[in-house]
Order: C-alpha cells, then structure tokens, then sequence
C-alpha cells in the first residue's frame, strides 16, 4: 500500500521530511477496524512528532491522528462495524497513523462517520472534538458549577482547531458564556461566526479586558497555546476555586499563583485513553458518536477550511508548513490518493 512517512527530523521546508514510500498491508488485532483511508488532517501533534522524533535504523514513522475512511476488514473481536461502514477516528499516537492508504485501529475509539459531512469535512473533526470535549466534560467539569464564579469560560487561542470545537461545545450543550481571545480581524470573524459571546485580544491584559465586560469573575480558563505566559493572568481573573485546562507543553509551568485562591490545573491529552487502554477508553468512540449526531443535526460545523487534494508527501509537506506557521484558522485537510 501507498503510505507516507519519515526516517530523520528534518524542517518542513526539506523535501526529505516526508517521504512517499510502500507498505504492507497492517496486521489486525482482535479488536481492530482495517480502514480504507480516504482522507486525513494535521494537527500540531503531527508537527512536533515529525521535528523532533528519530525513528530506528531502517525504519519509517507513519503519521496522522485524524481521518476518515470506509471499513474494509475486521478483527475477529470486533463488536460494533462491519465491512463498508464509513467511519472517522482519531488513532492513538503509538502506532502506525493515518498517512497510509490502509490503516488498523481499534474499534473502541471509532465512531460512524458524520452522514451529513463528506470524508474530509469529517477528517477535520476527531482529534480536536475529542480534545475539546474531554477538556469540557472531563477535566473542567463545567456542568459543575464554581461557587460564586459566573457562568463563563475564557478561551486563549480561540481560532485554532481545537478552539473552533470548544467555541461550538460551549454554545450548543451548555449556557457558559464563552470568552475567547483573537488578535486579527480575520480570526475574530471567525470565532463571531461559530458563536463566541466575547472576543478579546491575547497580546493585552487579559484581567484587564475580562474585567471590562462587567459579567464577573469566570469560573473556567481553558489555554490551548503559551500556557506558562498567561497562567498568571488566568489565575488573576478567574474566580476562587476556579478550575483552569491546558494542552500544550511548557517547558516549565508554575502553578504557585494558583494556590491562593485554590485554583486547581487539569491537563488533557487526548492520546491517555487509548494509549495506556483505560477501563473507559471506549468513552472516546462514543464521544465521536455524539460529535457526529451533533453534526448531522447541525448543531456543529466541520472546521476544515482549507482542503488539499491528494494525499501524498508534497502536499503533506505543505500542510504542515501552514500549521506550523501558528496562525492557522479551522483545520487543513487531505483527501484522496
């Protein structure tokens, strides 16, 4: 099969970063789905695997943590799909990914694909759907309510992929007012469109601009990007016994502004399920069920706004160019070989 993959760390700009190369076919576990890929997204994750990993001697890594695909086989464990079923997942980071004409995956972090949405509308959505609700539901809890803090949430980074989810989560199954920060006129149109209630600029205050809106402390800080930068500010703003998320990966973070209003830090990862097969990793392929009902209902957008066609090293080259660039809007997606 067709796949494409990389053997050294090398800049986007190098024609070698991403090679096309042929594979056989994956073997399958018990519980796996053989999925004809038909398209495929980036994500920073993509990014910063291919910069800084080293495969083994003679060996290639195979990325991608986002498509959407037809089954073309399964394990002999398989429970809930058969042969022709249109599907989207997001993986799991340690094994061979979706850069790859055929790809196995376990069945318990998949979902049907959206019917409303085509393949690479679809291939948009797992990673950053599964990010933002884990962090929502899972870690911040917000159908809890912080004592005393408004029903608020403020959102850094609110244009990227996974803010583009947080901003529809929040508007379609909760009444939290979302506060989402944006420094160009183009990411604020877009943040405006998908239902933010507030937008304010990350290179200010932030105490300052959320004080200005007059809706009180919020309860929840969700930061997608320079987390250690605007932890201080976050734990300034946010109301005592706040709860605040984060995903990225300081270098060092400190969490001692916190303490004084016991403010507590909740990390998301989205890989944690299927990567150590936690008693409930099946909770993620019902999560991209609930997406994909959402979306079919139109309750929630695909965030792919720019689709390449063809999936193969060359335009993989140049779709992690313009996520690493750090000003992407939505998500970039490939579809078909």
């Amino acid at each position: 099969m067709k796949a494409i993959g990389f053997n050294r760390p090398l800049p986007a700009s190098d024609e070698n970063c991403l090679l096309n190369i042929e594979l056989p076919t994956p073997e399958l576990r018990e519980r796996d789905l053989l999925v004809e890929v038909r398209a495929v997204s980036v994500n920073p994750a993509d990014v910063k695997v291919r910069a800084a990993h080293t495969p083994a001697a003679g060996q290639y890594r195979i990325l991608g943590w986002d498509a959407a695909g037809v089954v073309k086989a399964v394990g002999g464990g398989v429970q809930h799909f058969q042969v022709g079923d249109e599907v989207y997942y997001a993986g799991v980071i340690n094994r061979p990914g979706s850069y790859a004409q055929l790809q196995a995956v376990d069945e318990r972090i998949v979902a049907r694909k959206p019917r409303t949405l085509d393949f690479a509308e679809a291939a948009a959505l797992p990673l950053t759907a599964l990010t933002a609700w884990e962090t929502l539901f899972d870690r911040l809890d917000v159908n809890k309510p912080v004592a005393g803090g408004s029903r608020a949430l403020l959102l850094v980074g609110g244009a990227g992929g996974v803010g583009s989810i947080t901003v529809q989560l929040l508007k379609t199954l909760t009444d939290i007012q979302t506060i989402a920060t944006a420094s160009r006129p183009e990411s604020e149109a877009w943040l405006r469109r998908l239902g933010a209630d507030y937008i304010i600029n990350h290179r200010h205050s932030l105490p300052e601009q959320v004080a200005t809106l007059g809706i009180g402390a919020p309860s929840w800080a969700f930061s997608t990007n320079h987390s250690a930068h605007y932890l201080p500010q976050l734990a300034e703003l946010l109301a005592p016994q706040g709860r605040i998320a984060l995903i990225d990966d300081p270098d060092v973070l400190d969490a001692n502004p916190l303490k004084g209003k016991s403010i507590s830090l909740h990390w998301e990862f989205m890989f944690t399920r299927p990567l150590r097969e936690t008693a409930d990793i099946a909770r993620q392929g019902e999560i991209l069920a609930k997406v994909a009902q959402l979306a079919d209902e139109g309750r929630l957008k695909t965030t792919a706004t720019r689709i390449i066609n063809g999936i193969n090293a060359a335009n993989l080259r140049q779709a992690h160019q313009l996520v690493e660039r750090g000003d992407m809007i939505g998500k970039v997606v490939l579809a078909g070989w």
